[in-house]
């Protein structure tokens, strides 16, 4: 064995509850990704472990994402979802009786719900507690994320806001998880000289950062990205491999764009007559993904043929072979320049697998059988074991970085969202005040002091000004940013003045409910 794979799922979504709404087409991005993504990662865990294969991942759960796995409502609502896709997949086999290739599609989607929602209630509707087994096992590392994924660099004009994004993630993992997070994924990869000092403040052993944040440290990292390096706080930073993502990530030549695979875009919410898929839309009655799609790919022109589910696994089994021998190739390659296994650091947004690409949580499910089985070159590793393995490694001045567009926060920072960072800082500015303002706090003011740092902290969420660049849904990040700037306004005002809305609190706590065990002072 000359070599180690280190894959990473980063699976995150922003807070998005709205009791205050009978359904809410937001709350779709967290239905979607349970049912289509993380259930199915669940059942391939399952079968992998009782099938014997010898396998490490390592997940980053962010906060917010774990906090709507455990609540109530969503689960409640995510259940009934996956109910009415049943219901309609009945539906779906009477309509399409005389279409033999549909009808096919209709029972193999049937099939398909059916185990997700039975795995669902298996785990009690709480997926914290399947990954947490998992994680138990040892198959699986879990990683913690910023707080609610602020970007922090661009939050660094307050250094306290900084850390209360690490210390409250690092707080909630230790109560859904019950340990000490190893590691953290820094939100959007976002990495700035000084902030592994608030990671060592709290334990945390590693980060990763974007293949430029180790390719431009100083000194030149000896294995360039394909061994971690130590920061002057003794904190470990890994690198992401750039060629085993560009053939996973890119829209030309990554495999999720085979003619095989399944068309996210031709959905039976848009497909079928108005009036019959109307009782599976919202209630506002607009089309919408319901989550039935019966094409493929096909080609590149708007005509698309059926799906076949049997030939896009075959394709998926193919393409997991392909990215084996390529992960071989790269580390004989690498073994033969360096004096220790090279590890090849391959993170990916976890909802690339299942919901984007459908296919691709089998892709991973083939492909860590065929590295148990039909290879000795490579093995699978978490950063744990690698750092436990090699606990010397060089020390180095880790460049400042981010991934996505240019590698350097524009997609955060650019004309269509930076008038949000006034209000941010003024906010954080104001919070820091309130905590020192009054440390020992009780009662009312206690509860209204944690929301003022619970309203933050949900402004601070990087998918706002991420939607607002990308404009998919622009509207609803500018009114969850406002609100959450002003309940913050509010609640500061009326501390200082000394008269809290109880009402007023009490819905914020009931609404925006994460961070049960937050402590406004993490802000001193």
């Amino acid at each position: 064995m000359l070599g180690y794979l280190n894959l990473v799922l980063h699976a995150h979504l922003p807070f998005v509850r709205h009791p205050e709404y009978e359904d809410f087409f937001e709350e779709d991005w967290f239905y979607e990704a349970v049912a289509e993504t993380y259930v199915p990662l669940l059942q391939i865990y399952e079968a992998l472990v009782k099938e014997g294969v010898d396998f490490r991942i390592t997940m980053s759960i962010s906060p917010t994402l774990s906090a709507m796995f455990e609540d109530k409502l969503l689960q409640d609502r995510c259940l009934a979802r996956i109910e009415r896709l049943i219901d309609l997949c009945r539906k779906e086999l009477v309509r399409t009786q005389f279409q033999p290739e549909f009808n096919k599609l209709a029972q193999w989607y049937l099939g398909r719900f059916t185990t997700v929602r039975d795995t669902y209630l298996r785990y009690g509707r709480n997926l914290n507690h399947g990954f947490r087994h998992f994680q138990d096992t040892g198959v699986l590392e879990l990683i913690t994320v910023g707080a609610t994924h602020g970007f922090l660099p661009l939050l660094s004009v307050n250094p306290e806001c900084v850390r209360a994004q690490i210390g409250v993630a690092v707080q909630s993992y230790k109560r859904v998880f019950e340990r000490a997070p190893r590691g953290i994924w820094l939100p959007e990869c976002a990495y700035m000289p000084g902030h592994d000092e608030f990671l060592k403040e709290f334990g945390i052993r590693y980060f990763f950062v974007d293949t430029h944040g180790l390719l431009f440290a100083k000194p030149r990292p000896r294995y360039s990205v394909y061994a971690p390096v130590y920061c002057q706080s003794g904190v470990a930073a890994f690198g992401r491999d750039v060629e085993s993502s560009k053939q996973v990530w890119s829209a030309k030549e990554g495999y999720p764009g085979d003619y095989n695979y399944r068309e996210f875009y031709r959905d039976v919410g848009w497909d079928l007559e108005y009036d019959y898929i109307k009782p599976y839309l919202h209630k506002d009655g607009k089309r919408c993904f319901v989550g039935i799609k019966y094409y493929r790919i096909t080609g590149p022109t708007e005509h698309k043929e059926p799906y076949v589910p049997e030939n896009a696994l075959a394709k998926a089994a193919e393409h997991a072979g392909h990215f084996m021998w390529c992960r071989e190739k790269q580390v004989e390659y690498l073994a033969s320049l360096m004096d220790r296994k090279p590890v090849v650091v391959a993170p990916y947004d976890a909802e690339l697998y299942g919901h984007w690409w459908h296919e691709g949580v089998d892709f991973l499910y083939f492909l860590f059988k065929k590295i148990h089985y039909d290879q000795e070159t490579i093995k699978t590793i978490t950063p744990s074991e690698y750092l436990k393995e090699y606990p010397e490694n060089q020390v180095v001045d880790v460049n400042f970085s981010s991934w996505g567009w240019k590698g350097y926060c524009e997609v955060w920072l650019n004309g269509s969202n930076d008038w949000i960072y006034r209000h941010l800082h003024k906010a954080g500015e104001r919070m820091v005040e309130l905590a020192r303002k009054y440390p020992d706090a009780q009662g009312i003011l206690r509860r209204a002091l944690n929301q003022s740092a619970r309203e933050l902290l949900l402004a601070e969420s990087s998918d706002w000004p991420f939607i607002m660049h990308t404009g998919t849904d622009v509207e609803y990040a500018v009114k969850r940013f406002r609100e959450h700037i002003i309940n913050f306004t509010k609640l500061y005002h009326q501390i200082l003045d000394g008269k809290i809305d109880e009402a007023f609190l009490a819905d914020l706590e009931y609404r925006h409910n994460l961070f049960p065990d937050i402590d406004y002072q993490i802000y001193r």
